[in-house]
């Protein structure tokens, strides 16, 4: 038994738009960190080598991962692969957020503050779940065993 087929036709079409909406994400993210690297090696924590090829290679992870969410065979593990990148970019959302530094406002053109942060660090746990609920690894909250 699969997990879609635990779900109704809505839930279904929640899980397809959440998909699409996420690929869309990280593949705008995605290109955003390969083409513009600038903006993204300003929030690299001190202690992450080589942090040009990181940026660059998290740019590839995140088209990559996007691609696998829209395909039936890479799904799964695109969902699981895209929470733990997630949970791994988390040490740079903290030092973007501490130390203030002016990325944020280069990506959005504004000047953010402890709003934007707040609201960036709160989100990353949801990221994580829609990752792994748009890979199909997760069911929660909407989908029970019958």
């Amino acid at each position: 038994m699969t997990v879609a087929s635990l779900m109704t036709p809505r839930r279904v079409r929640g899980r397809l738009l959440a998909r699409w909406v996420l690929a869309f994400v990280y593949v705008t993210v995605g290109i955003f960190h390969i083409a513009l690297p600038g903006p993204f090696l300003m929030i690299i924590p001190d202690w992450v080598p080589f942090p040009h090829q990181v940026i660059l290679g998290t740019g590839v992870c995140e088209v990559a991962g996007a691609a696998g969410l829209l395909t039936k065979r890479f799904r799964w593990a695109a969902g699981v692969c895209l929470a733990l990148y997630a949970v791994c970019v988390f040490p740079a959302n903290i030092k973007h957020a501490i130390a203030g530094s002016p990325a944020g406002q280069l990506q959005l053109g504004c000047q953010v503050g402890w709003w934007y942060h707040g609201l960036r660090l709160a989100f990353q746990p949801v990221l994580v779940w829609w990752a792994l609920f748009a890979g199909e690894a997760v069911t929660w909250p909407f989908g029970r065993s019958r």
